[in-house]
């Protein structure tokens, strides 16, 4: 694939420690104070958007830039090692005045997920930092995860708006990833109505999951879902035709030319806009317009007999989904390679 592509955004370290066992006790008794917890060998592997998607692009055959900042410590050496195996170092940011963001994944057999999370460099990630030779003469610019970079959601998103506008002043296609937010942190007390009305109409395809979509476009609605769902997965209680749709309408309506939602196992809901706006896509995307305009569908999740895991299945299913819009691909193709 000879496309350029930049897969820009949110880089960290994470760091799950393997349980011996499943606690009888649950999550309180494993974790009681003074208590010595026997683990084997803990998985150390990079995270966020950056590696998720930008490695997965790379392994699907796109020429990817992947550009992240990280501090010049032990464990941004550590990133830039893993990302040198896969000669994908070129693009990231060592900034001697931040430490590294890393994660501790807290994931105990039988007891969802904690995490521990360090936003480190992250939060200075700024629009000079991806710099005009890296946007010249690039197809596809990514971005993924301004919840958890501080500079990109301050302000009404102004920094995010300036890197998503001077992109397209390149001619360059452009697509936005969201990621979960904490509502009791800054950025969950940000107006993400506001920051994506500042952002999308620079944005061509738009592919947030129904739960971030919903936590920051309709609290309420999202109150409701949760519950709904009661104890179980929140995407298991969707009705996507009155939960998920209004949400995709309104995010077109905000600019955005092309959405798709991640349902979760359920699988994904697409919309595209009309003709004339999704000519404005860069050029350097294949896209039959015509073919594009006005498709909307929902395309259910794929039965298997393991899963392995789930971490990064959704930054990996957007990278799926771009290098088959570079590939100049049906928009029914794309998304079922999504969610394969």
């Amino acid at each position: 694939m000879s496309q350029k592509v930049i897969a820009a955004g949110h880089i960290c370290l994470d760091m799950t420690p393997v349980f011996e066992k499943k606690s009888p006790g649950g999550l309180n008794e494993l974790f009681a104070p003074g208590k010595l917890i026997q683990v084997r060998n803990a998985d150390v592997h990079t995270g966020g958007s950056v590696a998720n998607t930008g490695l997965a692009m790379k392994l699907f055959g796109a020429d990817v830039l992947l550009v992240g900042k990280t501090g010049c410590d032990a464990f941004g050496d550590i990133v830039a090692g893993i990302l040198d195996r896969y000669s994908a170092s070129d693009g990231l940011i060592r900034d001697r005045n931040s430490s590294t963001s890393y994660s501790i994944v807290i994931a105990p057999p039988g007891v969802d997920r904690i995490f521990l999370h360090h936003p480190g460099a992250n939060d200075t990630f700024f629009c000079a930092d991806v710099t005009d030779a890296m946007l010249r003469g690039a197809a596809l610019f990514h971005f993924g995860y301004p919840p958890l970079m501080r500079r990109m959601y301050q302000n009404g998103g102004e920094e995010l708006a300036r890197l998503f506008r001077r992109a397209k002043e390149f001619g360059t296609a452009t697509s936005l990833d969201m990621a979960a937010v904490d509502p009791d942190s800054e950025a969950g007390r940000a107006d993400w109505t506001e920051i994506l009305g500042n952002v999308l109409p620079y944005v061509d395809f738009f592919l947030p999951s129904a739960e971030e979509l919903c936590f920051m476009l309709d609290r309420a609605r999202y109150a409701g879902w949760l519950r709904r769902a009661g104890n179980g997965r929140v995407t298991d209680a969707l009705d996507i035709r009155t939960d998920v749709v209004p949400l995709a309408e309104l995010s077109l309506g905000m600019g955005a030319k092309f959405v798709l939602v991640k349902c979760g196992a359920l699988g994904m809901y697409y919309r595209a806009s009309g003709e004339k706006a999704l000519r404005e896509i860069g050029s350097g995307v294949p896209l039959d317009f015509a073919a594009w305009a006005g498709r909307s569908g929902f395309e259910r999740g794929f039965r298997v007999e393991k899963v392995l895991s789930g971490t990064g299945a959704g930054d990996t299913s957007i990278a799926a989904f771009l290098v088959s819009v570079l590939g100049g691909c049906p928009v029914e193709k794309c998304v079922t390679r999504a969610v394969a």
